[in-house]
């Protein structure tokens, strides 16, 4: 039987380069992420932060990076006290060209049967991914309010 996880598609018109720049650089992702940061060098081996409002939300280790192509990093929850008991997960970026579009698949796995993070991920991704879609295309974000990424559990 095959674990949950949460795998996402989607295509964007822009080029790989781009994406991979709004997907590691914090003057993007605060644009998209709802204000987050991403901190990394972005080697394999070296720690990933993401931080909101300046506290760490959630944090691991790169675990691949070949740029434009595909970002992969373990990722920890550390906000909620209803998820932080959740298992390390794991988060996949793979960026392909499509003509003059780029197809971005993005797959979170390492959830537990009956978890809450998964439900959390289900929301969160899902509005994080068109926030990036409409400021890569249009230049602005959606206005998605931030209490769509604390759908699908009880945040307190």
């Amino acid at each position: 039987m095959s674990k949950p996880q949460f795998v996402y598609v989607t295509y964007i018109e822009t080029t790989p380069e781009k994406l991979w720049q709004a997907l590691t650089s914090s003057e993007f992702t605060r644009q998209y992420w709802f204000g987050a940061e991403v901190r990394s060098d972005w080697k394999v081996g070296s720690p990933f932060a993401l931080a909101l409002d300046g506290e760490v939300t959630d944090s691991g280790e790169i675990l691949e990076a070949d740029p434009p192509r595909r970002l992969s990093y373990s990722f920890k929850h550390h906000k909620y006290e209803e998820l932080r008991g959740e298992p390390i997960s794991r988060v996949v970026f793979t960026i392909e060209p499509f003509g003059s579009l780029v197809r971005l698949t993005v797959l979170h796995d390492g959830f537990v049967e009956g978890g809450k993070y998964l439900g959390a991920v289900s929301n969160g991704w899902p509005a994080i991914l068109s926030g990036l879609k409409s400021l890569l295309e249009r230049g602005q974000v959606l206005a998605i309010p931030r209490t769509a990424l604390n759908k699908g559990f009880d945040a307190k």
